[in-house]
């Protein structure tokens, strides 16, 4: 009798599987980040980027409820006896419900194991102050707590005191080494494309590596699996067209997005053909595209990809001088997914990405030409697990070859050719292998544990140049010795472990306390004059001189829900770490590299940065938004800088606060507002100026001591929404009768950037104002400004 009782409590324990995807009811695309939960076993589990998701439950009758921020609950009743696949379908949220329906909808916020992660919802982004009229995801970044600005007019952003190359850009999971156009002042993505972002500031994953300081993964759409779609719009400087639809209904769809500005043909009319500057013009577009197909209910190929260019020209025909300067950012990706089982998910991955910049002069007779770049061909393979008790397992493999394009530069005279060295390309090999693991150690407490390890080859051709001195600058007259790699030839490799670690503990069904550990390896580098982004700048691998970045950061953090998951709110805590940073030496020109290597022009350093982060955020309601505060520090450690003492770095901003709100005042408006404030910027200028036969000399005050006048803006605009349906009522009670969805529906957007008109700094120079045989010399110094108040308009449509 004891033996059957026990066998039958074996069997009632049996556990199986429920997966599957879950979609958008609407469009046929798929959900990422969806809550799936059981909430009588208080067992959940959440969608991953392809909508998958896997679920081990015991047998017998459940209860399965899935929900989405802005989707209707579907609730499931399943009566488990062998493993399920389901294909569930989530249907838009009317208006009337979004205030209702509210204790139905839990989060991630406080139960996942993420540190320092935050998703954004793209609907709420598109309802934000734009700078000329074009939604810029980068610039919505910058308003989160430990992300910055890098300045005004700029499209790049600094994570927790790193460096704009140390955060790995990811579309569709190809690289993006360059993010801007218009020289900085917009991104290359275009909103209308983007399906989904993610950023990483710390805790980050073992599937991510590469990078130092953060992780922007950014997926494209899908495009509608179900009917043909069109959106657009028309703005102050640039117009987009997005096309979606089916390629076969709910098993292929494909969606296309092309953006154009139109400076050039705006400003065309009013330069006459015999002006001295006719010819001068600038312009950018972008292309994404993307192309899906379901070959079975287990497997689907995925081809994506960018294209986009910004193209300068300027003509002066008084001077005999013309430029053209073109740069801009391929990428093309092509993945497979393949459910293997109930509980094993496969994906690979095969992607290029093409990065270049060129310069075109020429005055007169004489012509130059300078050209860079970084090429990359990857491919990646990953496995997720979803096992019982809550394991998710991650391992995978990836492979990078780089060839990168410093500056190359010819130049002629007259049919002259000027030897200015031979066409330099350096090679590498980059790769990595990883592990991980999510569990419940206790119902309170869960753990993400994991191990990348990475490994890099620096390979032949390759010309090294040693000078007598490499701690000096390198003058006309030092003459170098050679040392030459053949093709393959190992130059230098580099290795090293990469441990993560994720902790959560619950504290109550309301509030956790999180921690994070990782360490990284970042084997490509980026050198650059300026403090901000700018084309010219150049990507270097690391070398027998130039060793990896490296850096480890420890993060901690109280996690809470107010209201249901109305409300949610962080305070976050960090300390990072960083060794083998660069700088240019004192005096180098990266122009000239006849006889010399990059890398024999930098110095290097360690870097260190803490800081404290708060965050509250409103998820429902008419009024949505965020409050977010940094209080930071980010110094710099060069032994040949400073005299070896601690600086300030560029991107140190003590104080950083964002207010960011947006309001549905009803169906047909949306009011949004933001208020940026930081600290000024810190940067080097001269204590004194003397005289030394008859030329200015500057005197110099320690690195960074200056701080330049605090920066701060508001900013608002006015969505007003064109009418979605048609209603008809009964002429005689007034009762509805139908409504029915227009086919064509528009919106106009109203924005004002700078409402305060606030002359935040650009930059300082100085100027002399006056002559020493006069006795009234002076040296005065000018703030520049970039952008007054700016008001502008933006037409959208849909049909």
């Amino acid at each position: 009798m004891m033996l059957v009782l026990v066998s039958r409590q074996v069997f009632a324990q049996q556990k199986f599987t429920v997966s599957g995807v879950v979609k958008d009811a609407k469009s046929g695309e798929t959900i990422i980040g969806a809550l799936v939960s059981e909430p009588s076993t208080g067992k959940g589990t959440s969608t991953n980027t392809y909508g998958f998701f896997s679920l081990g439950l015991t047998e017998g009758n459940h209860l399965l409820e899935v929900t989405f921020l802005g989707f209707q609950k579907e609730t499931i009743q399943l009566n488990l006896n062998a493993n399920r696949q389901l294909e569930i379908y989530l249907k838009e949220m009317v208006v009337e419900e979004k205030a209702v329906v509210i204790s139905a909808e839990k989060t991630e916020h406080t139960t996942s194991t993420e540190v320092g992660t935050i998703h954004l919802d793209m609907d709420q982004v598109k309802k934000l102050p734009v700078l000329l009229g074009e939604v810029d995801i980068l610039k919505t970044i910058s308003l989160l707590p430990g992300v910055q600005s890098a300045g005004e007019g700029n499209a790049g952003f600094y994570v927790r005191g790193g460096g704009i190359d140390q955060n790995l850009i990811l579309l569709d999971n190809a690289t993006v080494y360059n993010a801007s156009h218009l020289f900085g002042f917009f991104s290359v993505f275009n909103a209308d494309a983007i399906k989904n972002l993610e950023l990483i500031k710390g805790g980050v994953p073992a599937q991510y590596g590469t990078r130092l300081s953060s992780v922007l993964d950014i997926n494209l759409k899908e495009g509608n699996y179900k009917t043909f779609h069109a959106k657009g719009g028309i703005g102050t400087i640039a117009s987009r067209l997005t096309i979606e639809g089916p390629i076969k209904k709910d098993t292929g769809s494909f969606i296309i997005s092309v953006r154009r500005t139109y400076i050039d043909a705006l400003v065309r009319p009013f330069i006459k053909p015999t002006s001295n500057f006719a010819g001068t013009g600038y312009y950018f577009y972008d292309l994404n595209a993307k192309f899906n197909y379901r070959l079975t209910q287990r497997d689907q190929i995925f081809l994506s990809g960018y294209f986009g260019r910004d193209v300068f020209g300027f003509k002066s025909r008084a001077a005999g001088f013309s430029t053209k300067i073109p740069w801009g950012n391929s990428t093309a990706t092509f993945r497979w997914n393949r459910l293997i089982n109930d509980r094993l998910f496969m994906n690979a991955i095969a992607t290029f990405t093409d990065y270049r910049f060129s310069f075109e002069g020429a005055q007169d007779e004489f012509t130059f030409s300078l050209n860079s770049g970084i090429r990359d061909l990857g491919t990646k393979f990953q496995w997720n697990y979803f096992g019982f008790n809550g394991h998710e397992i991650r391992w995978g493999t990836e492979l990078t070859h780089h060839t990168f394009t410093p500056n190359n530069a010819k130049a002629s005279s007259q049919g002259t050719e000027f030897n200015l060295g031979p066409q330099v390309r350096l090679y590498s090999l980059e790769s990595a292998a990883y592990v991980s693991d999510e569990f419940d150690i206790t119902t309170k407490l869960r753990i993400n544990v994991g191990m990348r390890f990475s490994y890099f080859i620096h390979l032949g051709p390759f010309t090294r140049y040693v000078y007598p001195s490499q701690n000096s600058n390198i003058g006309a007259a030092a003459i170098p010795t050679q040392v030459t790699y053949t093709r393959n030839q190992k130059v230098a490799e580099y290795f090293g472990p990469e441990p993560r670690m994720n902790i959560r503990y619950t504290l109550n069904s309301r509030s956790s306390i999180k921690a994070g550990f990782n360490r990284n390896y970042q084997y490509v580098h980026l050198t650059s004059f300026s403090p901000t982004a700018l084309p010219t700048d150049v990507w270097l691998p690391s070398t027998d001189l130039v060793r990896p970045q490296i850096a480890w950061q420890t993060s901690a953090g109280y996690f809470r829900t107010f209201a249901e998951g109305k409300y949610e709110g962080s305070f976050e805590v960090y300390y990072k770490d960083m060794r083998n940073l660069s700088e240019y030496k004192e005096g180098a020109d990266p122009q000239n590299t006849v006889n010399n290597n990059i890398d024999n022009l930098l110095w290097f350093g360690r870097g260190y940065s803490y800081g404290a982060e708060f965050f509250l955020k409103k998820r429902r309601g008419p009024v949505t938004g965020w409050i977010g505060y940094t209080l930071a520090r980010t110094m710099r450690v060069f032994e040949q800088i400073n005299d070896g003492k601690p600086f300030p770095s560029r991107w140190d901003r003590r104080h950083d606060a964002n207010i960011v709100l947006t309001w549905a005042i009803n169906k047909r408006i949306d009011v949004g507002a933001v208020f940026v404030y930081g600290t000024g910027n810190a940067i080097t200028l001269p204590l004194q100026r003397y005289f030394i036969e008859g030329r200015v000399v500057d005197l110099y005050g320690p690195r960074n001591s200056f701080r330049m006048a605090p920066y701060h803006r508001a900013d608002l605009s006015c969505t007003l929404h064109g009418k979605q349906e048609d209603i008809t009522t009964d002429p005689s009670s007034g009762e509805i009768i139908e409504k029915k969805k227009r086919r064509f529906h528009s919106d106009w957007v109203f924005s004002v950037y700078n409402i305060y008109n606030r002359k935040n700094p650009y930059f300082i120079y100085f100027a002399n104002d006056g002559t020493l045989t006069d006795g009234k010399f002076q040296v005065k110094a000018y703030q520049v400004s970039l952008f007054p108040v700016l008001p502008s308009i933006t037409w959208n449509f849909e049909f």
